[in-house]
């Protein structure tokens, strides 16, 4: 009697943890994929590629991965495609579709930000912007917004100088060979630039210019954009996303030699390099997300202003229409 006691009691035993694991495996959720477009040299991205080696859209549900994507062009075109449901990403793409009138996507967000770390670098005998007029000048979307800050300071517009809208990643061969006289872009480009002509001179950073004197940002600052039809159609999802966001953007600003670590993989760098580049950076998290967005709204319609009457843009839109932070926990 106590042998058969025994059996059934180990049978028993056994039936429960297989009904246990049975429905530990029917309870789990497979995640939900959402990929970020992205660039894994730019630090601005940092954050991102936190969240996801910390496992914090996974927490919430979700497998992102980071689709390198260079220019911010191409990555909403990926958004528009589908391919994506999320990017960080520079504004001037983001204006130059909301101007034709793009309806594929919100912005909620601005995550970094990094006045003094966009430039304009020259060849010797070039010390200031006065110095290159009638002169070619290299740049190109955020960096000429710059560039013409800079030109606007000694009451200069682009018709002052020859534009060259070059690629940032051909602008220091451009100007080591003399192909061009000066050249604009962000980091860590620009520093390419002084390396590669290390006898030139500044000729002036983004925080010099009249959009730092009125926003306190950079010439052209990133900004977080989402699917449209993600947000109308899957509010509670959209809002998972977000809350993995800022706590990457929340993790990194409290351990950045740590995150330093985790993320140097991505960007092939040392940590040491990588935690140089971060603190350059600042970064926005949960802490006044709403006053933050405000500011950035203000200064992307400033801008949007900027472009229009620049011909940048064939029509001037009302940002706010594509503002959306109703999902945001």
């Amino acid at each position: 009697m106590l042998k058969l006691a025994l059996v059934c009691s180990r049978r028993a035993l056994i039936t429960a943890l297989l009904v246990t694991g049975l429905g530990h495996a029917v309870s789990a959720q497979p995640l939900v994929k959402l990929d970020l477009a992205a660039s894994n040299t730019y630090w601005g991205q940092a954050p991102l590629m936190a969240a996801i080696d910390k496992g914090y859209f996974r927490e919430q549900g979700i497998e992102v991965e980071l689709k390198h994507i260079p220019t911010s062009m191409d990555r909403i075109a990926a958004l528009n495609a589908g391919s994506v449901a999320f990017s960080n990403l520079g504004r001037v793409a983001v204006i130059s579709e909301m101007a034709r009138n793009n309806q594929s996507f919100y912005y909620f967000a601005n995550i970094d930000d990094s006045p003094g770390n966009e430039g304009c670098w020259a060849r010797p005998g070039f010390s200031k912007f006065a110095d290159l007029r009638g002169k070619k000048v290299a740049a190109n979307t955020s960096a000429q917004i710059t560039m013409n800050g800079l030109l606007a300071n000694e009451s200069m517009t682009e018709k002052d100088i020859q534009f060259v809208n070059l690629p940032f990643e051909q602008m220091s061969v451009a100007l080591a060979n003399g192909d061009v006289d000066a050249a604009c872009v962000w980091e860590p480009f620009f520093s390419g630039l002084k390396k590669a002509v290390p006898n030139g001179n500044l000729l002036g950073l983004d925080s010099d210019t009249p959009t730092f004197k009125k926003f306190g940002t950079m010439a052209s600052p990133d900004v977080m954009i989402i699917s449209r039809k993600l947000v109308d159609e899957k509010p509670d999802l959209a809002r998972k996303l977000v809350t993995a966001i800022f706590k990457g953007v929340d993790y990194l600003n409290a351990n950045p030699e740590e995150a330093a670590k985790l993320i140097a993989p991505r960007y092939r760098k040392s940590p040491e390099d990588v935690l140089v580049g971060i603190k350059s950076f600042t970064f926005f998290g949960t802490e006044n997300w709403r006053k933050h967005i405000q500011l950035h709204t203000g200064q992307m319609q400033f801008q949007a202003q900027w472009m229009f009457d620049n011909g940048k843009i064939p029509a001037l839109p009302d940002v706010t229409k594509w503002e959306n932070v109703s999902f945001i926990p």
